[in-house]
């Protein structure tokens, strides 16, 4: 870092970033992880339901939400809440920061005003890489159309899927669900990004859970906090795509296996994530990770394929508990939401693709 960015007493450099963090996904994460490769301590300012509403729309998270789970961001270190819309100087000054960041993207108020034109004139912004492939406007767009159009077909099942219907008509060579982002390049340098790559240490009490974490939401956060409160080493198994669309049907997943990787991977609370994790928690899973503690949300726990409780072989061994999160968001919650504000959320996407045309 370059000398004159160090401009506060401690000689620590002090980087600030803001945004609305509507729908908060691995873009956004990502681009958090990049703004604290350029310092030393990451400020993040939260817009409120009100400032993102006049400017862009209604957002679908409420502001205390957004709050929540930028906090569960790894490389955040302090949230300012109800942050300007349009970044100042007197905004950098007030909280100590040499520069402020953004993504490579466009951000300007209602009138069309760059939101960081201040800053930028001053010399202190920094700007950092967008993430390809995902967007806050995909996702409601996924969600808006309710159709499996982000799914994609490979290979075959002998049998039937519930809540699975796509146009076959030989069910016996019944392809399987996979949710396709065709933009989406997932590499194994950026799972390295998001991992810590810390394995249990010594006499680390390691607890595992598993599920789909999908549209990652507050509910996911309190769920992982206190999940991780049972022990040391938490890992998450992320469950394949036709899986998930086997016990949820619809057009479940929204986001695919790869999206919902780095979701868990950026999350605070997370020491590890399975990637494919099987729906059922077996003997071996539980030697191969030493796992001490086996934990379920409050939700309710749908049998195998075969019938067969899928946490059959932790309750054998007495190492499995259910834990409630005292919070009841889910994945429908959020579609809900959408559904329910169709039209305005239609007129935001529309103003968003105009944007960027």
């Amino acid at each position: 870092m370059d000398s004159d960015s160090k401009q506060n007493n401690s000689g620590t450099v002090r980087v600030w970033a803001d945004g609305c963090y509507d729908m908060v996904h691995f873009g956004h994460a990502n681009s958090l992880r990049q703004a604290k490769s350029l310092g030393d301590y990451l400020i993040v300012g939260v817009h409120t339901d009100e400032e993102i509403a006049n400017h862009k729309g209604p957002p679908v998270y409420t502001e205390q939400e957004r709050y929540k789970i930028v906090r569960a961001i790894k490389w955040v270190d302090e949230v300012v809440e109800g942050a300007p819309y349009v970044t100042t100087i007197e905004t950098l000054d007030k909280y100590n920061c040499d520069f402020s960041i953004h993504g490579d993207d466009i951000t300007t108020t209602s009138e069309g005003v760059d939101t960081y034109h201040i800053v930028k004139k001053a010399g202190k912004y920094r700007e950092v890489s967008r993430t390809q492939g995902i967007s806050t406007t995909d996702l409601v767009g996924r969600m808006l159309l309710m159709t499996k159009q982000h799914h994609t077909y490979l290979g075959s099942s002998e049998s039937y899927l519930p809540g699975f219907d796509c146009n076959v008509t030989n069910f016996s060579q019944n392809p399987l669900p996979y949710t396709r982002v065709t933009n989406l390049l997932s590499t194994s340098q950026r799972i390295t990004q998001f991992s810590d790559g810390k394995e249990p240490k010594p006499g680390d009490k390691v607890v595992y859970t598993a599920g789909a974490f999908d549209l990652f939401h507050v509910g996911h956060i309190d769920f992982l906090e206190k999940a991780s409160q049972m022990g040391d080493f938490l890992i998450v198994g992320l469950l394949i795509d036709h899986v998930v669309n086997r016990y949820k049907g619809g057009n479940y997943p929204i986001m695919n296996l790869q999206e919902r990787v780095l979701n868990v991977l950026a999350c605070k609370y997370v020491s590890e994530v399975v990637i494919g994790a099987p729906y059922c928690v077996t003997a071996e899973l539980l030697d191969h990770f030493k796992v001490n503690v086996v934990v379920h949300g409050s939700t309710t726990i749908l049998p195998d394929e075969n019938g067969a409780d899928p946490y059959m072989e932790a309750k054998k061994r007495g190492i499995f508990q259910s834990i409630d999160s005292g919070n009841d968001t889910h994945t429908d919650t959020i579609i809900r939401r959408i559904i329910n504000n169709r039209i305005e959320y239609e007129k935001r996407n529309k103003r968003k693709e105009i944007k960027l045309a």
